[in-house]
């Protein structure tokens, strides 16, 4: 049986190869084989894709006895590593989702879909799966005989193994995931003794179907149908974009030919192998021109290269390039595209937003609501009386013991402000308050108050709000 991780001189230059004729955009009437071939793509591809152990290992990084990321949604909570951030403050959250949103944008305009063939989940999870399967079905020749092939009790160990392991990372996935969202700690103490909540059992089940049906089945079916990435990538791309390209004018005339007839006069220099489709992991061929199917993985690049080598050729036949470079002209700098500088200024504008909202970010918030029913009372010893409610909002995970104080003219007496206020972690806490002023501290109609809170212990730990007393119009 030959290698399947490597091509010979004579399959490369004399020999049909078996995959002549299969090749080609593949609707879903048949299962793709991708061959698998080493080079420095191959190798960058499985690099990138090491950055999906971050989602697979970071639920389990603690930080002050916490998970040092948490997104609590039952309790509204989203922790960040000593920074707690609640409804309130979501906008923070959206503007780092706007950032990489824009981010892949400027990398789409700048180098095609890179998110796609290097980080995409969909990509990352197919390649492992097919991993698998080659390593206990084999090459890709001997992966449909055996499809095709009647059942026998060896064929049912090596289906029974594959799928065992594909649904194994499938459940990693999923647990992976409700780590993120559930104490990790908490979620496999709860797994084992089967007394998950019903919502991580159905998310965990949505997951397990989803990794396994996506990368184990529909694979490439995936990014030409179902992703409306590969939808909307066309405008995001022009003549300047970086992409993986054949260069027709060196490559054609194209057909096979003896080692000793190289005379690129006689013949292009691309001899028809098919290679390039062979390792497609969404069978387009890229000698066609671009394609909604082609992810920009580069893995034609590493299998030219390598039959290009062993014919005495030079490398370069498919590459990187934009279609200027592929007609001759100079390719445009990126800071002389307009999109890419639109692009930069969403993306500062973001993580400017972000900054800011991070370093306002207080631990303390204080909101003061006047109750309107009625405005205000006036006692019987002539004193004015406003009510207030005032909202503590508490982002720390600790509760506090705090104390109220009201700023406000000569005279005034707070109600409700004598006595310690306890409040609770990473919540709101309501206390009412009751302003009185002598009828004669007030020169108008409304004065303006100043309303404190600290937290006992640590003076870092106060915020501030201003609000109005209101009285008799005079």
């Amino acid at each position: 049986m030959k290698n399947s991780t490597a091509i010979s001189v004579a399959e490369a230059i004399d020999e049909p190869t078996a995959d002549i004729g299969r090749w080609h955009l593949n609707t879903g009437d048949e299962k793709l084989h991708p061959k698998s071939l080493p080079g420095r793509w191959r190798t960058l591809k499985w690099c990138t894709s090491s950055v999906w152990l971050i989602f697979f290992l970071g639920p389990y990084l603690r930080w002050d006895e916490r998970q040092a990321v948490l997104f609590d949604v039952p309790n509204r909570q989203f922790h960040l590593f000593g920074v707690t951030v609640l409804p309130q403050d979501l906008w923070i959250l959206a503007m780092i989702l706007l950032f990489f949103a824009i981010l892949l944008a400027v990398a789409t305009a700048l180098a095609g879909r890179v998110w796609c063939g290097f980080f995409c989940f969909q990509t990352v999870w197919t390649d492992v799966f097919v991993w698998i399967e080659e390593r206990l079905e084999g090459a890709p020749l001997r992966r449909r005989q055996l499809d095709d092939g009647p059942w026998t009790l060896s064929k049912l160990r090596t289906k029974v193994l594959k799928h065992s392991l594909w649904l194994l990372i499938a459940l990693l996935t999923g647990i992976s995931f409700v780590a993120w969202f559930m104490d990790a700690r908490e979620l496999w103490q709860r797994l084992l003794t089967l007394s998950l909540p019903v919502e991580a059992i159905v998310t965990i089940a949505l997951f397990v179907a989803g990794t396994y049906g996506l990368a184990g089945f529909l694979r490439e079916q995936t990014c030409l149908w179902l992703c409306p990435y590969a939808r909307i990538q066309g405008v995001m791309v022009d003549s300047n974009t970086l992409l993986p390209v054949y260069d027709a004018q060196r490559g054609e005339p194209r057909g096979r030919r003896k080692r000793q007839h190289t005379d690129s006069r006689v013949a292009g220099d691309c001899i028809d192998c098919n290679l390039c489709v062979a390792v497609c992991p969404t069978g387009v061929d890229i000698r066609d021109g671009q394609q909604e199917g082609c992810i920009t993985c580069a893995l034609c690049i590493d299998a030219c290269d390598s039959v290009m080598e062993k014919i005495d050729r030079p490398k370069g036949l498919i590459r990187y390039d934009s279609l200027l470079g592929l007609q001759g002209r100079t390719r445009e700098a990126w800071y002389r595209r307009p999109r890419v500088w639109v692009y930069l200024s969403i993306m500062l504008i973001a993580v400017a937003g972000g900054v800011v909202g991070l370093a306002k970010l207080e631990a303390l918030e204080l909101n003061v609501i006047q109750h309107r029913q009625p405005l205000y009372v006036q006692r019987s010893d002539g004193s004015i009386q406003n009510r207030y409610q005032v909202k503590i909002l508490n982002k720390t995970d600790q509760p506090l013991a705090a104390t109220l104080d009201v700023e406000g003219p000569e005279g005034m007496i707070v109600v409700g402000a004598d006595r310690m206020v306890n409040v609770k972690p990473s919540g709101v806490t309501a206390h009412n308050l009751f302003v009185r002023m002598p009828s004669g501290a007030l020169s108008a109609g409304s004065q303006s108050l100043l309303f404190r809170v600290e937290a006992l212990g640590s003076h870092a730990l106060r915020a501030t709000a201003e609000g109005v007393f209101i009285g008799p119009s005079l």
